[in-house]
């Protein structure tokens, strides 16, 4: 099994344009985070589970091919080896079953992805500062 990097953020998006503004605006932050991504939510399970990749903290879309995010949450929170790393939804859905959902399972934080380029990118830029710098995980 992997260690835990420092400054990895693990981000599970689908959309290559919401990854590459996501990775624009972390490497705008200069708090040297290495950003992973995951297409899909069987590439997350099989990088959290499997690979053993070990993120300190996960960005997660709910709307994914293959595996939806409530399931790779899910299964991310049953797994003692995993359950602590924390997770962000970040997501266009503002359903509040998705949210409830989210929280019932276990979610850190819920955030809906602003449209607008500058919102997205100051949320995106707080969001790593928080869970990166400020935020505070067990070792």
């Amino acid at each position: 099994m992997k260690e835990q990097q420092e400054l990895d953020i693990l981000l599970v998006e689908d959309n290559p344009n919401d990854a590459e503004l996501t990775q624009r605006a972390l490497r705008k932050t200069d708090i040297g985070a290495r950003l992973l991504i995951a297409r899909d939510g069987a590439e997350a399970i099989e990088r959290v589970l499997t690979e053993g990749v070990r993120p300190r903290v996960i960005f997660l879309d709910l709307k994914l091919p293959k595996i939806d995010g409530m399931e790779v949450l899910r299964r991310i929170r049953s797994d003692e080896r995993t359950k602590q790393i924390p997770v962000v939804v970040l997501t266009s859905s503002q359903e509040e079953r998705d949210i409830t959902e989210s929280y019932k399972l276990g979610v850190n934080s819920y955030v809906v992805k602003p449209v607008e380029f500058d919102k997205f990118y100051k949320t995106v830029s707080d969001l790593g500062t928080y869970w990166l710098v400020l935020n505070k995980t067990p070792l």
